[in-house]
């Protein structure tokens, strides 16, 4: 018999299900499954399904009336980051659900409570069992809280435009996806400024410098943007 540990689950995400068993069920991996056919007859997987599009609609629902001004390219970009698996993923380390997941012994020994994989999917399911627990409302005010800092964060939607804008248009014209590489350092440690390629099918593109290795790239993308057009 599964027994988590629902009072501590319940503080650490900031929700109390009335019915515990879509709770569980959002923890339980499928390597937990593969292995306790006869304890776990459901995974996470369905939830991680339906959790993804009540994500998504939120998300778009948040930020339409948040963005007035802003067009639906932008909108899209923006979305695409907060529902990002990096993002997902921060969350769940935010809020420890790692140690949480029911997962088999052989993902146990593979390091699979730390996996970026695991920790967004945990998440999505995590919506989908809240969505079903307590309805619409219950699901979007859960992830306005989550993601208000995401959403607020000023300056992620032109870095994430950045790359991305540059990924879309290298997929569709070359097929392949961008290259990044850091190519040189200067600055004292707690200053330290980064120096930045990006490559097109083994072609430098775009250089650009920053502060963070994050705004070098951005700054690198924007050139090859510029390049390209």
């Amino acid at each position: 018999m599964i027994k988590p540990d629902y009072i501590n689950i319940h503080k650490k995400i900031g929700y109390r299900f009335r019915n515990k068993s879509f709770l569980l069920t959002s923890l339980i991996h499928k390597s937990f499954r593969n292995e306790n056919m006869d304890m776990a007859p459901e995974c996470n997987e369905r939830l991680e399904f339906l959790g993804d599009s009540v994500l998504g609609c939120v998300i778009s629902s948040l930020l339409y009336r948040k963005f007035p001004d802003m067009d639906e390219g932008k909108l899209s970009l923006l979305k695409s980051f907060i529902v990002s698996r990096k993002v997902l993923a921060g969350i769940s380390l935010e809020i420890g659900l790692g140690q949480f997941l029911v997962i088999g012994r052989g993902e146990e020994k593979s390091g699979g409570r730390k996996k970026e994989s695991n920790l967004a999917n945990v998440i999505e399911a995590l919506i989908a069992a809240i969505y079903l627990d307590g309805g619409y409302k219950s699901a979007e005010k859960w992830i306005s809280g989550m993601f208000r800092d995401y959403i607020n964060k000023t300056g992620v939607s032109d870095e994430y435009s950045a790359k991305n804008r540059l990924q879309e248009i290298s997929q569709l014209k070359y097929n392949s996806l961008p290259e990044y590489k850091v190519v040189g350092e200067t600055g004292p440690e707690h200053k330290r400024k980064y120096m930045v390629e990006v490559s097109l099918e083994g072609k430098v593109m775009g250089k650009g410098s920053g502060f963070s290795k994050k705004e070098a790239e951005r700054n690198a993308a924007n050139e090859a943007i510029g390049k390209i057009r």
